[in-house]
């Protein structure tokens, strides 16, 4: 099957979605349910429809395009990823993936292909965790990885509640209604870009990701006591920041130890109080991530983590607490979707590596639910979630040749 690729569309149609933002060009800022969301989501929307796409929204807003196949009574093919932005950032982060994929639904209905499992377009609402604090919360109610009850109390820094925000944007009905039933889904694949510089280093154009490793965030605060940093003297000092300064030299150091690449540990927020020059730091709070591709391995870091806070405890003669505030499990991706994805790339005759993935993305979730696998394209230097991330428009429209046929190959 001969598909043609519009590059110039697909370029054009990012061009036109990174418009709607609350930040000059070249950033995008577009927090979920925001003006400059609700109006990407209708540009969608149009699109979608102009496609002769069947589309629809749950409770939370995730979108669906569907375009039916001949037996619709089977699981369909989905494919998608998401269209919110945190501030700042660039224009092909999770975009990549919704505009390639309906520009691979338009390539595969020009072509006179017809499929018999129903072929649909996602997106997915707030896969950043910019307004509420939780990353993927579409591809989370979904999956049924989250309950409505707990997303129902999530709020925003202003203090309003995810139902009060989403219906004030013309999402209704209940939250208990977004989780999928079971076997909605054949197959799913996410189209992005790597956000990482392998491919662009290694010179291979596409990645065929086999594992989403997953986040476990902890915060951990440190009580020591304050006072004159001229009046306290240094063998009675409980310096917090002090103590909180070993704690984040255990987290690297437990990441460190595992001796694989695909663990890794960031402190990234340190927050001091009294927070003045001369005063000794009573109290400190600092937040860490730890991912892995296995489960086990992580935890197993967490674990060495709260063993160094206590002896830090101990040592240093303050109080220290390590609170979990979430833990997701690694995913490992579906064979059937990495061999459709790898069918297509030899077929096409375009190279591939795999690799794993150390962001996570809604296929993370989505894996909960279906087979699912990912298909990375390079960015420049590996920049993202900048003004200056960059994804050429020849490896966008290469991958979304790769997806179109892989679709083809899992609905057909």
């Amino acid at each position: 099957m001969k598909l043609y690729i519009d590059t110039d569309h697909i370029v054009s149609e990012l061009d036109e979605l990174a418009g709607f933002s609350d930040a000059p060009a070249p950033a995008v800022t577009r927090i979920v349910f925001s003006p400059a969301d609700l109006q990407a989501r209708a540009w969608l929307k149009e699109k979608c429809a102009a496609a002769g796409l069947g589309v629809r929204e749950d409770a939370v807003g995730n979108c669906f395009a569907r375009w039916a196949g001949t037996d619709p009574s089977l699981p369909a093919v989905a494919s998608g990823s998401h269209i919110d932005a945190i501030p700042h950032s660039g224009r092909f982060d999770g975009t990549v993936g919704v505009v390639g994929m309906l520009e691979a639904m338009r390539a595969l209905q020009a072509a006179g292909f017809r499929p018999r499992r129903s072929i649909e377009l996602i997106h997915f609402t707030s896969e950043e965790p910019t307004r509420f604090g939780l990353g993927c919360l579409g591809s989370r109610l979904l999956s049924g990885s989250l309950a409505a009850e707990r997303a129902a109390a999530l709020k925003d820094t202003h203090g309003a509640t995810l139902d009060e925000v989403r219906e004030a944007a013309g999402f209704t009905g209940g939250l208990e209604s977004v989780a999928l039933p079971p076997n909605r889904y054949h197959a799913f694949v996410e189209l992005h870009i790597e956000q990482g510089p392998l491919l662009e280093r290694t010179q291979v154009p596409l990645g065929v990701v086999t594992a989403i490793a997953a986040p476990a965030t902890l915060d951990i605060a440190v009580q020591g006591e304050g006072g004159h940093a001229g009046g306290v003297l240094m063998p009675y000092r409980r310096d917090a920041l002090a103590a909180a300064a070993e704690i984040v030299l255990a987290v690297e150091a437990a990441a460190k130890s595992t001796g694989a690449i695909d663990t890794v540990g960031t402190v990234g927020i340190c927050e001091v109080f009294p927070g003045a020059v001369n005063s000794v730091p009573s109290q400190v709070r600092i937040t860490a991530d730890v991912r892995d591709v296995q489960l086990e391995r992580r935890n197993a870091v967490l674990a060495a983590i709260g063993e160094r806070c206590q002896a830090v405890a101990a040592s240093r003669r303050v109080t220290v607490t390590c609170d979990v505030l979430n833990a997701d499990a690694p995913a490992e991706c579906s064979v059937l979707v990495m061999g459709a994805l790898e069918a297509a790339c030899r077929e096409l005759e375009v190279a591939y590596r795999s690799m794993v993935s150390r962001a996570y993305h809604d296929s993370l979730f989505m894996a909960r639910i279906a087979p699912t696998a990912m298909l990375f394209i390079p960015c420049r230097d590996g920049v993202s979630h900048r003004p200056d991330e960059f994804a050429t428009p020849e490896d966008i429209a290469r991958g979304t040749l790769v997806l179109a046929h892989a679709l083809a190959r899992l609905a057909g």
